[in-house]
């Protein structure tokens, strides 16, 4: 599959999308359990959460989002360790926001902070580019392999590995745009089948069908790129699913590594 051998999940639920609070917390807990298999509850574990995106660009505003939205507790185990037990971990969270805003390499950013406060995991959230439109806002893909900050619309940078940071690295992504070649490749998929059963002259419409998916994307992306160029696609309501999702990927968050707090006590340790 050309990918770094580990553990990959994908969970996957179109109701994530639209306001539906019953399906949220379903998958909140679905995604939970998930990452909790990727990070064992430990005691006195120290996580190190990253919020990977522009948060003024909306489809890529889901990490910093997350990263605000996380019961930090590192400070107040120092500060105050008698308002916490050991069902809570020692949770940081950084937003390093984009090379293009600081001029530095985001993997750089990251590296430091861990150099100074040695956690034991990085949980790494961004958004996705996706290869599916029926996937945008529907998954959440999860792997203990790291991520390429910018890799899904071809502005890839230095790798947020194990290998380069020093700790395991927990990549969770939401895809949130769609190319408009994946588009155009989708809908032609949908245009062959019904040409195929409606046209008299079906030869032309079966030489496309034996073209393979990728070939096909190649044959749409060569059409497209000189009119368009490299143009990401996004849903028009991504600014209410943008928040959505960011309630469920935080929700989950806190639950698998705050198992001893509660809702009610969000507000006592957040502020």
């Amino acid at each position: 599959m050309g990918k770094p051998k580990g553990s990959y999940i994908t969970i996957e639920n179109p109701y994530m999308q639209v306001n539906d609070p019953d399906a949220h917390q379903e998958v909140i807990k679905v995604f939970a359990e998930e990452l909790l298999k990727l990070v064992p509850q430990t005691s006195n574990k120290e996580v190190l959460v990253v919020g990977l995106g522009n948060v003024d660009a909306t489809p890529d505003a889901l990490g910093p989002k997350v990263s605000s939205k996380v019961v930090v507790t590192r400070h107040i185990d120092e500060k105050l360790p008698w308002q916490i037990d050991q069902s809570v971990c020692q949770l940081s969270s950084i937003t390093p926001s984009v090379m293009g805003i600081t001029g530095i390499e985001t993997s750089e950013i990251i590296k430091g902070v861990v150099d100074k406060i040695k956690p034991d995991y990085i949980l790494v959230v961004d958004a996705l580019g996706s290869r599916s439109a029926s996937r945008v806002n529907t998954t959440i893909q999860i792997n203990n392999t790291g991520i390429e900050p910018g890799a899904g619309v071809g502005n890839k940078r230095k790798a947020i590995t194990e290998e380069n940071m020093g700790c395991p690295v927990i990549a969770i992504g939401v895809p949130t745009v769609v190319d408009a070649a994946t588009l155009v490749n989708d809908m032609l998929d949908h245009l062959i089948q019904s040409m195929l059963a409606q046209a008299e002259d079906q030869e032309f419409y079966k030489m496309l069908e034996g073209l393979s998916r990728k070939e096909k994307y190649l044959l749409v992306k060569e059409v497209l790129y000189p009119h368009i160029g490299n143009m990401f696609v996004t849903p028009k309501e991504i600014d209410e699913v943008i928040g959505y999702l960011s309630n469920i990927i935080a929700n989950g968050i806190n639950i698998a590594m705050h198992p001893g707090i509660t809702a009610d006590d969000i507000n006592r340790f957040k502020y």
